[in-house]
């Protein structure tokens, strides 16, 4: 993977518990990485096609760096990537995460945008 590819940077976050000031069980989205150099690309055609195969809703595909963190793939399932752009934030809901070749250099996230808040 050539790092020229990784032109943006986004945050992972996972889902937490917290209780308001009424004690109500309220679940807050906290980072988990931030600044993550990524690729996001659009699904566009037979690329679009084919994810929708397996994952429904796909509208993007979002290469990340291997991590550690994102080893195991049921965990990053329950997470949702962030892009930010300026003032603008876009929300991105993993659908699957993909250890390209099992060669623990790659990751790819087939993520749906827009659906709703994460």
């Amino acid at each position: 993977m050539r790092a020229g590819a990784l032109r943006r940077r986004v945050d992972l976050q996972t889902r937490a518990k917290a209780r308001d000031a009424y004690g109500q069980q309220s679940s807050i989205w906290t980072d988990s990485m931030t600044g993550v150099p990524a690729d996001i690309q659009s699904l566009t055609g037979r690329a679009r096609e084919a994810a929708q195969a397996v994952y429904t809703e796909v509208t993007h595909l979002i290469v990340l760096r291997y991590s550690d963190l994102l080893a195991d793939p049921v965990k990053v399932a329950t997470m949702r990537a962030v892009y930010r752009n300026g003032s603008v934030a876009r929300y991105f809901n993993i659908g699957a995460a993909i250890n390209v070749d099992e060669r623990n250099r790659e990751i790819n996230l087939y993520v749906s945008e827009g659906l709703n808040d994460g």
